[in-house]
């Protein structure tokens, strides 16, 4: 980092000192994600001087990494030629990427600028469902005729590769298109050059459909270890395949969206410091009133109790410790639980298995807790009565056994539902496990105390 920050200063002085030539030499050697990262630490009146300094590749490479709001400024203050030569350098998944969150005027713009058939291709790409496999997917593939040989198909590489995202990778299709067999280009290369490409490739070939969600194809990259997967439609025909650079991008926004709506947040795709104060309180405040009126449940347990709390004052200065620490026992055990639903190693049929495995986990440390409690209370608070410290232990105990439990549970119902597993995390389980907790207190109270 700091010899990127070093770096930057000497292109910043090279811009203000007017040393346009070297300057646009060294910025064509470097990456393309520098550069976009360069542009988008200068003025806007700078940004549009310093893209045009760059070539034509560069310029269409670097235009992929940069920030929706750089990209709009840009495609807005530039001519249709320029527009049409930063299309035709980019890659078609990168283009549509961009047009799925421009405003109408720059999609049009940018259609307007391309030829007939990447047109098409766009408009087809732009009717697939957001986040299935067919929005992320590229067309800039190597197919393969499965009757080549293999002197063909190298042959064809050769004349193709360059306007192709990869060609580590080889797709094999037969007559009709259907997706038949994959074949490295490590293989081919090895190969004699007579032998068919039928008999290279491997016909065990993992894919996903058009319609299959973005996550699903992410699942598979992290399996397997793929660098691109391919994409068939309803009649296995290949019609694209994902690369392993979207694939970081959809695992960082679903990451992302995770993160939000464990944290009682509505998902949003925009950077925080360039979202609209209204937007970040619009996105916040669905969910604060929903644990508020849900919290509502815990003050009436406390009132249906109220006697209780009157006749042995002392237990209710315990209330916040064990909410607390059954709020914190059910978020870890929901957050280990999504995160193993989100590597696919925790699937609904494990469910039984959860459970056991939570409740064995929340006797541990239930007992160690309850322990721990009624020591710190006998040494450091002799004055509080014993029942009264034996009745918060108990209750700590039990109460995180059942935390444990919910907050491994929860998650996984909510997938047999359909739901999104994350929204079973942080606050939602925390308010609920308010409630269980605090009728699990008033029930061990009345045992030994009332």
């Amino acid at each position: 980092m700091e010899e990127l920050n070093e770096m930057f200063a000497q292109w910043r002085e090279m811009l203000e000192g007017g040393q346009y030539l070297a300057l646009r030499e060294e910025l064509n050697e470097d990456q393309p994600a520098n550069v976009a990262e360069f542009l988008e630490e200068l003025p806007k009146e700078q940004q549009l001087f310093l893209f045009r300094l760059l070539g034509s590749d560069m310029a269409a490479d670097a235009f992929a990494f940069l920030d929706n709001d750089t990209q709009e400024h840009i495609v807005h203050s530039i001519t249709d030629k320029e527009v049409r030569n930063i299309v035709d350098n980019m890659f078609l998944d990168d283009t549509v990427d961009f047009l799925e969150d421009a405003p109408p005027d720059l999609v049009e713009k940018i259609l307007r600028n391309t030829d007939s058939e990447t047109r098409q291709l766009i408009n087809r790409f732009l009717r697939y469902p957001e986040n299935s496999a067919g929005s992320l997917m590229t067309v800039e593939f190597v197919d393969l005729q499965e009757n080549m040989t293999a002197k063909r198909a190298m042959e064809l590489i050769r004349r193709i590769g360059l306007d192709k995202e990869t060609i580590y990778t080889c797709y094999v299709i037969n007559g009709q298109k259907r997706l038949v067999g994959v074949l490295p280009l490590r293989t081919l290369l090895l190969a004699n050059e007579n032998t068919r490409v039928s008999d290279l490739m491997e016909e065990d070939v993992i894919r996903v459909t058009t319609m299959d969600d973005q996550e699903e194809a992410a699942n598979l990259f992290r399996k397997y270890s793929f660098m691109s997967l391919p994409v068939v439609d309803g009649d296995e025909r290949l019609v694209g395949i994902i690369t392993v650079d979207d694939i970081v991008d959809v695992i960082d926004e679903e990451t992302t969206e995770d993160m939000e709506k464990m944290a009682a947040l509505l998902p949003s795709d925009e950077e925080y410091l360039k979202t609209p104060v209204n937007k970040l309180a619009r996105n916040r405040i669905f969910w604060l009133c929903v644990l508020m009126v849900s919290g509502t449940l815990s003050s009436f347990i406390i009132g249906l109790y109220q006697p209780i709390l009157d006749e042995v004052v002392q237990l209710a200065a315990f209330i916040p410790i064990l909410t607390g620490t059954g709020g914190n026992a059910g978020s870890q055990a929901s957050a280990m639980i999504i995160r193993g639903m989100a590597l696919d190693e925790v699937r609904p049929k494990d469910i039984l298995r959860v459970l056991g495995k939570e409740v064995q986990v929340g006797l541990i440390c239930g007992v160690m807790l309850a322990t721990i409690n009624l020591v710190k209370q006998t040494l450091f608070s002799p004055s509080t009565d014993l029942m009264v410290d034996l009745t918060v232990s108990v209750s700590m105990g039990a109460v995180v056994v059942v935390a444990k439990a919910v907050g491994g549970m929860l998650p996984i119902v909510a997938k047999v539902c359909k739901l999104d597993p994350a929204i079973m995390a942080g606050p939602l389980i925390t308010t609920l496990v308010d409630a269980i907790a605090l009728l699990i207190f008033f029930h061990v109270a009345m045992w030994l105390v009332v």
